[in-house]
């Protein structure tokens, strides 16, 4: 039943602008003009992946609004 959730997220692209603490980050998306703010997700942590500023980042979206979850950095 994960997995069938795992596909249907629907990710959205952006570049990280700024690091704040605990693991969040302020995001410019791509199709919006204003920052997010998004939080990085348990397996990046896990893993230690690093985001800096100026990545790219594949982001999913809070179904409420609010904050997103970084889940890959391209």
């Amino acid at each position: 039943m994960q997995d069938q959730a795992n596909k249907n997220e629907e990710l959205v692209y952006g570049t990280v602008e700024e690091a704040l603490p605990n693991a969040l980050f302020r995001v410019k998306l791509d199709d919006e003009e204003e920052l997010s703010l998004a939080y990085l997700a348990g397996k990046m942590r896990r893993f230690r992946i690093r985001v800096l500023v100026g990545d790219r980042v594949a982001i999913v979206p809070d179904p409420y609004g609010g904050k997103g979850r970084i889940t890959k950095r391209l």
